[in-house]
């Protein structure tokens, strides 16, 4: 029997598969797959982040190290990237069969725990249904290690923004940071609208998270300094003074404020002040600051005072195909590639419109054409997110009347700059070259009916 021959790389990515679930209740993530087809192929570290687009440290010592000490911990030896295909082998030779059982096992196990809940909301740390985007998370992993890092997380409504900001914070706690989430959608309006409201407000809440007394009343001087100089003089005399260790402050949907012209750009102006401070400040420099925004609301800023064009930019694109198979198998769904197709010709990559199709199917023990049929109804599982969508475009007739013409072309049509980032900024359409077509069937017909 040869050895070499029978031992593929689908055998061995099988094996590291069950190897890997059994060691942490996860499901190989695609950086990993990237890592460990590269060691297949006998390419560098190097080799294999110039071909990805990857750092090799980030590959080698981040997750390379993370995952051959998996291995080594499920298998009790030693694995290396340039041993691992010796005690795969082994391992696959002794029992392939018992590993794949544990695995179904366990993987059935996991899902029962998460027992199908509805899709709404960000996915909980640890869910085996959060899918990662790979370079995505890489960067912002990265970013967050950094002294004085500012990332800017921006993507239309339900694409994931929250979920990756548990994640990159999760990191933040791994390094020994101190993390702080803020939601900008649970703050009353009252004190949105008001700026010395809303700066007391960051104050006591980022205290509150660090465990910290609240002590905004000693700090706060109206007699000679403004609002902007009472946060930053909270911040550096009493939270950095008192945190020695890295704060890791996401500030999550702060789009609700773009609304308040009376507030907006004091408060990112701030914020960007504190971005640059930390470039120079080896205080500041302890503030590790996120920013999420949804693209469906424009940003009203002077250049020069926003934070929204300084630090890492991360635009949250839709799942790829793989991504939506992996998803699938997460759901035990048996649907081959041109299922795939078929449910991405409805709703593109969306990772929300694609999880509720997933969900439907699942629950309520449909085949895919059953859910092709009852989604695009008026009454469907979309209902409510199409609903949506057309109260965004009503309170703008123009942009209503040339997305009527978008939809109701057969070919892709030219529109101008500002009308493409609108309607690509809502999620509605996919442009190649300024000529637009809706993102997705799902859209089209829908749009088509309501127009």
């Amino acid at each position: 029997m040869n050895l070499n021959t029978e031992f593929t790389w689908e055998k061995t990515q099988q094996t590291v598969e069950s190897i890997v679930f059994q060691q942490t209740g996860k499901h190989l993530s695609d950086i990993e797959i990237v890592i460990l087809r590269g060691a297949w192929d006998n390419k560098t570290y190097e080799e294999i982040a110039e071909a990805e687009g990857y750092t090799s440290s980030y590959l080698s010592k981040d997750v390379g190290n993370k995952l051959w000490g998996n291995l080594s911990r499920a298998l009790q030896e030693k694995v290396s990237k340039k041993n691992f295909k010796a005690a795969l082998q082994r391992q696959w030779l002794q029992q392939p069969q018992d590993i794949c059982t544990k695995t179904q096992a366990q993987t059935s196990n996991s899902l029962t725990t998460e027992n199908y809940t509805f899709p709404e909301g960000s996915v909980a740390l640890g869910s085996p249904f959060y899918i990662e985007r790979s370079r995505v998370e890489s960067i912002c992993y990265e970013s967050i290690a950094k002294p004085g890092s500012l990332i800017r997380i921006k993507a239309a409504k339900w694409m994931g923004k929250t979920s990756l900001i548990n994640q990159i914070l999760d990191r933040g706690r791994i390094l020994g940071q101190k993390t702080v989430y803020l939601d900008f959608d649970s703050v009353e309006r009252s004190i949105i609208k008001d700026l010395d409201k809303l700066l007391r407000w960051l104050c006591v809440m980022v205290s509150r998270q660090l465990e910290l007394e609240n002590r905004v009343k000693d700090y706060w001087d109206t007699d000679i300094l403004g609002s902007n100089d009472n946060c930053t003089v909270y911040f550096e005399e009493y939270i950095l003074a008192e945190i020695t260790s890295p704060i890791a402050l996401a500030l999550d949907n702060v789009d609700r404020l773009f609304s308040y012209e009376e507030v907006i750009e004091d408060f990112f102006g701030m914020l960007r002040s504190w971005h640059e401070k930390g470039k120079i400040d080896d205080y500041w420099a302890k503030i590790r600051l996120m920013l999420a925004h949804s693209t469906e609301v424009y940003i009203p800023l002077d250049i020069n005072q926003s934070p929204f064009n300084a630090g890492v930019p991360i635009l949250l694109e839709e799942f790829t195909s793989l991504q939506v198979e992996n998803l699938a198998a997460l759901y035990k769904l048996d649907w081959d590639k041109s299922q795939i197709v078929k449910l991405m010709d409805l709703v593109g990559g969306h990772p929300y419109l694609v999880r509720l199709a997933m969900y439907q199917v699942k629950t309520q023990n449909l085949t895919l054409e059953q859910f092709l049929q009852e989604a695009i109804s008026e009454t469907g599982i979309y209902g409510h997110l199409l609903r949506r969508l057309l109260n965004i475009l009503k309170q703008s007739p123009e942009l209503s009347s040339v997305f009527a013409t978008v939809v109701k072309s057969a070919q892709p049509i030219i529109l101008n700059s500002l009308q493409i980032y609108q309607l690509h900024s809502i999620g509605l359409v996919q442009n190649q070259q300024n000529l637009v077509s809706p993102s997705c069937k799902l859209y089209r017909d829908y749009f088509n009916r309501v127009f």
